[in-house]
């Protein structure tokens, strides 16, 4: 619990990394999976750490787009690393820019094995033959197709013996969802078991937890058990190849426009 109670880690190759830290703003101590890692750049610039590998010391605060917000403001980054560093007033902003992207990224590697189905019947059918594992709606989805495929995980629920709500995430648009997979007017899709799977909706769930101010808000918007993912699943270095080629073929997509428009 020492490790847990200092502002500062020691970097990634410490040789007993903490599974607990505390936040710079709030005190609190929280599980790392709960928290951002930050370090500070070559120019003396605050850098989001997102899979806590870059060298140097870091400085946690839990992954709240409010808790960022204020460590900027009240100059939390300095007083932490203990010498002047620059923390953009955007800091928040650009964090959640990643974060989205980290999901997009995801996404798209789940659809390349094979694991997602998009379209309202196809969406509907994996429902029905019990082969979705989650739901996904475009934030920006019309109400009646959404409620009309909640209805039936609400009876797939009613029908597993488990206490646990069917997964159901809204935390992307229906332009997010275009760029992850490679095609237009995404509004429904669903996710089929698999590990690349998984890797997704634990990144949605960091991302929801993000934009929201508390973990009950955050639980709430995405329904279901909260999904626990230490670390994720897929290998790093076949996540970023995968993400690279979606990002090379997406201007062959009619409507989708430039991905770093």
């Amino acid at each position: 619990m020492l490790a847990a109670a200092a502002d500062l880690d020691d970097g990634p190759r410490a040789k007993t990394p903490a599974t607990e830290r505390m936040c710079a703003v709030t005190r609190q101590v929280r599980p790392t999976g709960e928290l951002i890692r930050f370090v500070v750049g070559p120019q003396g610039e605050v850098v989001a750490d997102l899979k806590r590998k870059l060298p140097g010391r870091g400085l946690w605060v839990t992954a709240s787009r409010a808790l960022v917000t204020q460590a900027v403001r009240r100059r939390v980054f300095a007083k932490g690393f203990k010498r002047d560093v620059k923390a953009p007033a955007d800091l928040a902003d650009a964090i959640e820019r990643l974060l989205v992207r980290s999901a997009q990224d995801a996404l798209a590697i789940t659809a390349k094995a094979g694991q997602v189905v998009c379209g309202f019947g196809k969406v509907e059918t994996a429902l029905k033959n019990r082969e979705a594992v989650a739901l996904i709606h475009a934030a920006d989805g019309a109400a009646d197709g959404i409620r009309k495929l909640d209805g039936l995980c609400r009876q797939i629920d009613g029908e597993t013996a488990a206490s646990r709500d069917f997964p159901r995430l809204t935390a992307l648009s229906s332009e997010e969802l275009d760029l992850a997979l490679g095609r237009s007017n995404v509004i429904h899709a669903a996710v089929l078991a698999g590990s690349a799977g998984q890797t997704f909706l634990s990144r949605c769930q960091i991302l929801v937890r993000y934009r929201l101010a508390d973990d009950g808000d955050a639980t709430a918007a995405i329904a279901g058990t909260p999904i626990n993912t230490p670390k994720d699943v897929a290998d790093d270095a076949a996540d970023e190849r995968a993400a690279d080629e979606v990002r090379a073929n997406a201007h062959d997509v009619e409507g989708l426009g430039r991905l770093n428009g």
